[in-house]
């Protein structure tokens, strides 16, 4: 079967490929120079079912509120004109019950903990250098009743199979010595050994490489302008270079999912959520973290890429907006020095924002709409690194009318 992924992140190349082992001719199509070079770029890293919690929790409507008036928030909501992002808040704010929040969380955590699985049969096949990180990651609090807070919270995934273990300070320098110098600032942590990070776009740009290399086609620096649909199908994919007609295609074009459906009539209640990164070379400093770590208090994240360190924060409903300045980034940059003071060489930090694909469920979408031959994967949001994998095999799946490895009740029909 011929099959056209539409787009080059990392949902949409990890789909390639396990659409190319299924024996399909496969066309990716990515308007970027290169593939990873939006979301999939400047992300925390971590493959982590550890951290499947939901955005849309009864917590998120008051740290809403609050950003309107406060700055220093962790979710920041800022006015527009654009009627789309008042419509999806309110099918986000919807989802903020506690009922609603413990469902999508055991979803997102099914998916999650499925894609780790789905990686390392990746991995067991093929040779691919991603700065990978199998030394799991800390979730460590600032006193200890947000400790006790978090380990209650945390039994909810560990109920379904996620393996935790509760450190007090001394055990969460013990995991990491690096933050010997922080440990005052620390009463504990909660640590999912099985948890992992590794470098996204490397990763993305690899695996391009051998579905290109056993002969799929990837066209870079290709627009696509629209989708032609007709009798239940779609007909073709048009670009700036020319259309392409296929026997399926897949929808994986991030924040841009939805603009794309919707002009074929299809909604998905996709919105762009804008994150921050910084990428800081490690130099000569002698103590760069050795594991990934999450600053719960602060909800700054932190993962050490070989000779370089990434953090990443905040989450601003901006649209689509990536535009930032150094002051986006001066209170990320601060937690990080403070815990790791001879971490990285912080004065050579390079700041990037991107978009995240967020649904108010914060779940994917799967499956196909009113097409026969066109196949969601989308809509991935912060943790699209995480869930990529078992995506990309669930879509290969759906499409050989096969029944993914996991149950799909709650995922296919979100």
């Amino acid at each position: 079967m011929r099959v056209l992924v539409l787009g080059g992140g990392v949902v949409g190349v990890t789909t390639a490929y396990q659409l190319q082992r299924d024996g399909h001719e496969v066309t990716l199509i990515e308007r970027n120079a290169d593939v990873a070079a939006e979301t999939s770029w400047g992300n925390a890293g971590m493959i982590a079912p550890g951290h499947s919690f939901v955005w849309s929790s009864p917590k998120a409507p008051m740290i809403l509120l609050k950003s309107l008036f406060m700055k220093d928030q962790a979710l920041r909501f800022r006015l527009s004109t654009d009627p789309r992002l008042y419509t999806w808040s309110w099918k986000f704010l919807m989802e903020c019950t506690d009922a609603r929040a413990r469902r999508n969380t055991l979803l997102k955590h099914r998916l999650a903990a499925y894609s780790q699985a789905v990686l390392k049969d990746v991995l067991a096949d093929e040779v691919i250098d991603y700065d990978r990180n199998d030394r799991g990651i800390l979730y460590f609090h600032r006193s200890q009743e947000a400790l006790d807070r978090g380990v209650e919270h945390m039994q909810i995934l560990q109920s379904d199979g996620q393996v935790i273990e509760v450190l007090d300070r001394d055990g969460v320098v013990a995991v990491d010595p690096s933050l010997a110098s922080a440990k005052d600032k620390i009463a504990g942590g909660i640590y999912c050994p099985t948890d992992e990070t590794g470098d996204s776009a490397k990763f993305t740009r690899a695996l391009a490489g051998i579905v290109r290399a056993r002969g799929g086609t990837i066209l870079l620096d290709t627009e696509i302008t629209s989708i032609a649909a007709a009798g239940g199908a779609v007909t073709e994919v048009r670009t700036a270079k020319g259309s392409y007609k296929a026997d399926a295609c897949v929808l994986a074009l991030g924040t841009h999912s939805a603009g794309m459906a919707r002009s074929i009539g299809i909604d998905l209640p996709i919105y762009p959520i804008k994150g921050y990164s910084l990428t800081i070379p490690v130099g000569n400093q002698p103590l760069p973290p050795t594991v990934a770590s999450v600053d719960e208090h602060n909800l700054v994240a932190i993962s050490s890429f070989g000779d370089r360190v990434r953090v990443t924060a905040t989450a601003e409903f901006a649209g689509y907006d990536t535009s930032h300045k150094p002051a986006d980034f001066a209170f990320m940059k601060r937690v990080t020095q403070e815990l790791y003071p001879e971490g990285a060489d912080y004065d050579r930090a390079e700041m990037w924002a991107g978009l995240r694909p967020m649904t108010p469920t914060n779940l994917p979408f799967f499956g196909r709409r009113q097409y026969g031959n066109l196949f969601l994967n989308t809509g991935h949001g912060h943790i699209g690194w995480t869930m990529s994998h078992g995506s990309a095999r669930i879509t290969a799946d759906l499409i050989a009318g096969r029944t993914p490895a996991i149950p799909m009740d709650g995922l296919v029909a979100n």
